[in-house]
């Protein structure tokens, strides 16, 4: 199916293969199959078609909410205020509206996208002419209702009822179907493990769609200034070479490696004052190179800082083994991760802006599957860079929801048994 220009994707800068794959396809199960259902949320909605029960699937529509189809040209001319909405007019003049929950949403399209609403918000954007809603059509899921105003109403008393703003998240959500197999692409997801956690996304599925095309665009032009093609590739690439990050954090934990590595070196317990000292000297050795002269007020202040920097790092190594986010001994080599983790999802987050192709997007993922693994050698290690680069970033040694939250997910991420940190090894596996 071709829903828009290939002029559309062109003036982009975007070249893909066009395919089928537009609206879910799902046959139901032979008689006496269990479906596997692609998520907890859609095995539920399964249990309740068979039981007849719609208005609480119903209800789980407003925890969740749903995406309906676009045209990719509509979307992208639609001011704030207009809702496009695919709709399919049926052989008996009716009009329907089809909409899915997450797990059953297809590959992404060149030329169509899916945008996000809850049930309240689908109540006042429908068409005025749509009779019926189509719930996971052709899908063993499938529902159906009517559109009139008590229905619409109904819908809006289970929105205010049942719908949280940040319900969705902190929440490990696997697929179970659609995710790719184990390698590379597979790892590369799991380095955005954190984000996805927090966001209440599928860590597992390349094929995103996240929270619907608006908000794929807002995320990113709000959090990171990516407005366009350009400024998607930019940032990805920046991420992918860890040039996000400031330098000189990864310079102290290095100049602390180099002590820890040195004859007589006791792992990561070095003397403070030795690694303050061996900062300094190499950043004065830098400075020379570079014609600084010694007494510049700003590297003055620079080295002030970095010095600083070490007292940071030691404070937040103590509370995260006081926490279990390192072992007794354990302490943070890089923090990589940082840059790594957000790199894993700002893969993601460009497809389903539609600033990246299919293409650039897995060979993206898999970049962070390969940085990773050259700068880490477990989840845990991985997990622990992330977290001191966040808090580094935001949290300003407060130890406040900036450390908290992410703390949260580390533990439900090194716990959860389908997570991908407890299904996906670290390490290649051999042979």
């Amino acid at each position: 199916m071709r829903t828009a220009s290939g002029d559309d994707c062109q003036e982009q800068g975007v070249h893909e293969e066009d395919h089928e794959e537009v609206f879910p396809f799902v046959p139901a199960p032979e008689d006496g199959t269990r479906w596997t259902a692609p998520t907890d949320v859609e095995q539920q909605l399964y249990r309740l078609t068979r039981t007849g029960n719609a208005y609480a699937y119903l209800r789980t529509l407003a925890i969740e909410g749903v995406y309906y189809p676009v045209r990719l040209d509509e979307a992208r001319a639609a001011g704030e205020d207009e809702f496009p909405m695919l709709t399919v007019p049926l052989g008996d003049g009716r009009v329907a509206a089809q909409v899915y929950t997450a797990g059953l949403l297809p590959r992404t399209h060149p030329h169509l996208v899916y945008e996000y609403a809850t049930l309240g918000a689908l109540a006042g954007i429908l068409p005025g002419d749509v009779d019926i809603l189509a719930v996971n059509a052709a899908t063993p899921c499938e529902e159906y209702f009517s559109t009139d105003d008590d229905e619409r109403e109904t819908w809006l008393d289970l929105h205010h009822e049942l719908f949280e703003p940040d319900g969705l998240g902190d929440r490990v959500v696997t697929r179970r179907t659609g995710a790719p197999p184990p390698g590379p692409l597979l790892h590369g997801l799991a380095c955005g493990a954190h984000l996805c956690f927090q966001n209440g996304d599928a860590w597992n599925t390349p094929h995103w769609h996240g929270s619907g095309y608006r908000g794929e665009v807002g995320r990113i032009a709000a959090g990171w200034g990516v407005h366009g093609r350009d400024d998607w590739r930019s940032t990805q690439e920046r991420l992918l070479g860890l040039e996000v990050s400031p330098w000189h954090w990864d310079f102290v934990l290095d100049a602390r490696l180099a002590l820890a590595l040195a004859p007589g070196g006791r792992g990561g317990h070095v003397d403070p004052q030795r690694w303050r000292a061996l900062v300094e000297a190499e950043l004065r050795a830098r400075a020379r190179e570079n014609g600084v002269p010694a007494d510049d007020p700003e590297f003055a202040d620079m080295i002030a800082d970095l010095r600083t920097l070490v007292g940071e790092v030691l404070r937040y190594e103590a509370r995260f083994r006081a926490d279990g986010l390192l072992p007794p001994d354990g302490f943070v080599r890089t923090i990589a991760a940082w840059d790594i983790g957000r790199g894993s999802n700002m893969a993601r987050w460009g497809r389903g802006a539609r600033y990246a192709t299919e293409a650039e997007t897995l060979a993206a993922l898999e970049r962070a599957s390969k940085a990773a693994r050259d700068a880490y050698g477990s989840w845990e290690e991985f997990s622990a860079g992330y977290v001191l680069g966040r808090c580094l970033h935001f949290d300003e040694e407060r130890f406040g929801s900036w450390y908290t939250e992410v703390l949260d997910a580390h533990r439900a991420l090194t716990g959860d048994p389908e997570s991908p940190w407890r299904t996906v090894p670290f390490t290649d596996e051999p042979g």
